[in-house]
């Protein structure tokens, strides 16, 4: 049942299903905008959704509705679509809890979402009030006009589509989709004077618009920062997977000049991760992008600067600093370096996937696609923790979700949790012994071929998704010649340098090298990237952390 203040205002309403915290949202609403509106408070979509009926039979207003996103039966998304029918100039906020920001941002496309608030919300005056100051003021203006986000204009099956979806979307960038053959897409194309094979088209949020952006552009077009602030730092921090971060949190907060450098996105793999339930202190789980989002505001918060879409192209010694060169030809230089490059997935050796790859074949969990899975047959390859994950993240839509695995079980490489919820989920399939023989199709993936390993046998079948996680190589190429790997290409670094023959000879310093530092003296590593690394979400932060303490130890000495 809906409860009410007053009468006679506009209204404001809160719809969620817990008592206590509805009761939450009541109480600081009425203790900011009690005077000038209404507070008015449901436990559940549907009764929301009569009181907003009733509303309107009445002739009252409703600026505002604010929607938890979790509840039974009727969803804060869901009831948000209806509330559009009944109140279409009504301002939209969701609240959401960190493991749901990925709905959150799925629902600016949805329900044309004004905002998203992360409960709790705590102190309200910073978190609560600002945002809905802002979104009353432009109601009561009248315009009726969208909180400003940024458009993607582009084609269902392109693949540079795909990536800069993927891109906005793992670095926190809300935008709204339009395929390039809808009406409104075709209209975005117009104003912008852009040709419909110039695809995709992104337009910011100020209305400036970009035709096929590289990722440089793109990060500049919404507002990353690709610039560093300053020439010489103390750390320089290569990868923003959680090893980078890690450092740059431990490193920014203990006074170091202190830069990380990702060529992508925040996060590395774990940040594609659907869900991670064995990181120490989330007992229900948390997903790659919500730790990633938590770790990264820290780092902002302790004065760290961090820069997207720059990739970096070599490393050199320069007397006591250490110059890291960029692509487009610039440097900066520091104290020390950490090298956190983490790993990429392998890719798929068989006919038809590298034409295809974006195109229905993807490597990673290209999470921004589930969404277009619902009622589909999706394949996954793979046998560790990264294709569980995302089977299990695919499998809330899809009609099926077919797990490849060379291997004869699950056992030897994924977590015995991640097994027990794959086999108590219905539409999650399992074959063992099976490799992807070939892909096919024209615009976009059709078919797979599928072959059994031991009996050579294959089998065809219909699917247009397959998302594929078959281990990993370390990017490192860029570093050959400067400092010392592995056959593999993963660093060598501590103890194990004499192993590789490195010191004592080509070693500068009277003391061993530390335990994460290479053999370039001042040039650390943590995470996926070194040689014998745990590969764990928890050890890669933790070896960020640590290389900061080895980084303040080489700092006192030089």
């Amino acid at each position: 049942m809906a409860q009410s203040a007053g009468s006679g205002r506009t209204v404001i309403l809160t719809v969620d299903d817990d008592p206590g915290v509805s009761r939450a949202v009541a109480r600081d609403l009425r203790r900011r905008y009690g005077d000038g509106y209404r507070i008015v408070r449901a436990e559940s979509g549907e009764t929301a959704l009569d009181t907003l009926r009733e509303l309107k039979l009445r002739g009252d207003q409703v600026a505002a509705v604010l929607a938890d996103y979790r509840m039974p039966r009727m969803n804060g998304i869901e009831f948000l679509e209806q509330a559009i029918d009944v109140y279409p100039s009504a301002r939209r906020v969701l609240l959401t809890a960190y493991a749901d920001t990925d709905a959150a941002i799925d629902a600016i496309n949805l329900v044309d979402l004004d905002h998203y608030l992360l409960k709790p919300w705590d102190p309200p005056e910073e978190k609560l009030y600002p945002v809905l100051d802002d979104l009353l003021e432009s109601w009561r203006a009248g315009s009726h006009r969208l909180v400003a986000t940024t458009k993607v204009v582009g084609h269902r099956w392109s693949a540079r589509s795909s990536q800069v979806r993927e891109f906005l979307a793992r670095n926190q960038v809300p935008y709204r989709w339009y395929s390039s053959d809808d009406p409104e897409g075709r209209r975005l194309l117009e104003a912008a004077g852009a040709a419909a094979d110039r695809l995709p088209l992104v337009v910011a949020e100020d209305g400036t618009a970009l035709a096929e952006p590289d990722d440089t552009e793109l990060a500049g077009l919404v507002g990353l920062a690709t610039t560093p602030e300053e020439d010489f730092y103390d750390l320089v921090v290569i990868g923003g997977g959680p090893a980078g971060l890690g450092a740059v949190v431990y490193g920014a907060s203990e006074g170091l000049r202190t830069v990380l450098v990702e060529r992508s996105a925040t996060g590395g793999q774990a940040g594609q991760s659907s869900r991670i339930e064995n990181y120490l202190g989330f007992p229900d789980g948390v997903s790659g992008a919500q730790l990633t989002d938590r770790a990264r505001r820290q780092a902002a918060r302790f004065g760290a600067e961090m820069l997207t879409a720059r990739e970096v192209t070599g490393l050199e010694v320069n007397g006591a600093a250490r110059t890291v060169h960029f692509s487009d030809g610039t440097s900066i230089a520091a104290h020390s370096v950490l090298l956190a490059t983490g790993v990429s997935y392998r890719q798929l050796d068989a006919p038809g996937l590298a034409e295809l790859t974006g195109r229905g074949v993807f490597y990673g969990s290209a999470l921004t696609e589930a969404p277009s899975c619902q009622g589909h047959d999706v394949y996954v390859v793979g046998g560790a923790n990264s294709a569980g994950q995302a089977a299990m993240y695919l499998s809330r839509g899809a009609r099926s979700v077919t797990l490849l695995v060379r291997g004869p079980s699950l056992t030897a490489s994924m977590s015995h949790y991640l097994i027990q919820q794959i086999d108590r989920t219905p539409n999650i399939h399992v074959r063992t012994g099976t490799v992807v023989a070939s892909a096919h199709g024209t615009e976009h993936l059709e078919r797979l071929e599928l072959r059994d390993v031991k009996t050579g046998g294959t089998e065809t079948v219909d699917t247009q998704w397959v998302f594929v996680f078959i281990g990993a190589a370390p990017l490192t190429d860029w570093l050959e010649g400067t400092v010392t790997r592995d056959e593999r290409g993963f660093i060598v670094a501590g103890p194990d340098l004499a192993v590789a023959g490195r010191p004592p000879e080509d070693w500068e310093l009277d003391r061993p090298p530390y335990h994460l530092e290479t053999s370039v003296p001042g040039v650390f590593v943590a995470g996926d990237a070194r040689a014998e690394s745990a590969k764990r979400v928890a050890s890669a932060v933790g070896e960020g952390a640590m290389a900061v303490m080895l980084v303040h130890r080489y700092l006192e000495q030089s």
